[in-house]
């Protein structure tokens, strides 16, 4: 009897394991990208990104990195992220050709599990001053010291090479994943995403809470993308864009503004200045060149308004050119506005003001063709004499005219005044 009780039990066991096993959650791992310059709306993706991987209690989440650097401020509020997060970070340089270079150092040496793939390279971190020109030795000193001890604290609190992560502030060196494997600099370097996850399986990271075994083989992996508005954002934080946006509000302003009630123009043009601004908050803009694009603008309307045999308007190409290239100043070549935008956009931009605003003070300076002022001007016959007072003919009807000046029948006469329905007139002789 015990014998057939203990054969139950065993086998109501085997049926119910299965029912354990299926009742468990497999594993998930959360991955984004975050590509190009570390800006506010990479900070903020970042943000919500470990936000959902908490809620869908990720074993880890997974970002694939390629940046050339950024916002010193942004990339600090990312690292306070990484650090903060009770779902283990992962950055991985990905893909082949891709780089964590200056602020992607900092975010590789605060990250729990630092990854890169063949054919990638890190470093050249060294602070630069975003607005351009060059810091005082007291301040660029001052800066230097402060991030060389920023990425050394992170280094060592991951078990990273924290004299390398120091050098690669103070003497911008960069290396290869395989010179920064041995170096341990990183922690491992995997072919691809699945090889990553292969590796990371049963890897104890350090978290707030005490050690983590990561779950990753075989795991199921959710792709977090950007929503529409963060999509919107990074577009038009790029400084080409920016600069497009405002050159296109400066149109539909100036066209609104100079035909009143057109609607559309000012309400692409007002949007496009606000973007355009917003975008100018994440970028290095020297006002300077903003004035100087103004300027131009002023010197265009008053080409056609004054007699400078044209000096105005090289005045205006002048000041469109130089605000233009002074308009974002950086030493980072992708914090600048590429010349191949430029160039035509103010040979477009001053053969735009000087056509359009020529023609419009032409209509105004135009002679009246309608009602009496477009009499004034016109030619016409004397139907009888005229002296002082007589009749003439004038575009297909008779009018009564009067003259300074006896005006035989039949002679061609000129309107030089309207008064109601009399005209004065004078011989075209």
């Amino acid at each position: 009897m015990a014998m057939f009780r203990v054969i139950i039990f065993l086998c109501l066991a085997a049926f119910a394991m299965p029912l354990f096993a299926a009742g468990k959650p497999a594993p998930s791992v959360e991955v984004v990208r975050i590509d190009g310059p570390i800006i506010p709306v990479s900070a903020e993706f970042l943000d919500k990104a470990l936000g959902k991987a908490r809620d869908d209690r990720a074993e880890a989440l997974i970002i694939l990195l390629d940046t050339p650097g950024g916002l010193d401020t942004s990339m600090r509020q990312m690292v306070k992220a990484i650090i903060a997060s009770p779902v283990p970070v992962v950055t991985y340089v990905s893909p082949s050709g891709a780089r964590a270079a200056s602020a992607g150092v900092f975010l590789m040496m605060a990250s729990r599990v630092a990854a890169m793939a063949p054919g990638t390279n890190i470093g050249a971190a060294h602070p630069v001053q975003m607005e351009g020109g060059k810091m005082d030795e007291v301040m660029a000193t001052k800066v230097e010291n402060d991030a060389a001890a920023y990425i050394r604290s992170l280094a060592q609190k991951n078990g990273r090479d924290a004299a390398w992560a120091e050098d690669s502030v103070r003497k911008s060196v960069s290396i290869s994943e395989q010179e920064a494997l041995k170096l341990k600099v990183i922690d491992l370097v995997a072919d691809n995403l699945d090889d990553l996850l292969n590796k990371l399986d049963g890897w104890k990271v350090n978290t707030d809470s005490g050690v983590r075994v990561l779950r990753t083989k075989g795991a199921k992996t959710e792709r977090y993308e950007m929503n529409a508005r963060l999509r919107l954002l990074k577009a038009i934080s790029d400084p080409n864009v920016a600069y497009a946006l405002m050159m296109i509000g400066i149109i539909g302003l100036f066209f609104e503004l100079s035909n009143p009630g057109l609607i559309l123009p000012g309400v692409v043009g007002g949007i496009s200045i606000i973007l355009a601004f917003y975008s100018f908050q994440t970028l290095p803009v020297n006002y300077a060149g903003m004035l100087l694009i103004l300027l131009a603008i002023v010197f265009f309307i008053a080409e056609v308004k004054v007699t400078s045999y044209g000096l105005l308007a090289v005045a205006g190409v002048v000041s469109l050119l130089l605000g233009s290239i002074m308009l974002i100043e950086s030493p980072l070549p992708y914090m600048r506005i590429s010349l191949k935008l430029i160039l035509p956009t103010v040979a477009t931009l001053t053969l735009f003001f000087l056509v359009l605003v020529r023609v419009a003070l032409k209509s105004h300076r135009a002679k009246a063709t309608t009602g009496s002022e477009g009499l004034i001007g016109e030619t016409g016959e004397a139907r009888t004499d005229i002296a002082p007072e007589g009749d003439i003919y004038l575009q297909g009807a008779h009018w009564s005219a009067y003259s300074d000046e006896p005006v035989a029948k039949g002679e061609k006469v000129v309107v030089v005044k309207v008064e109601g329905l009399r005209l004065k007139v004078r011989k075209t002789g």
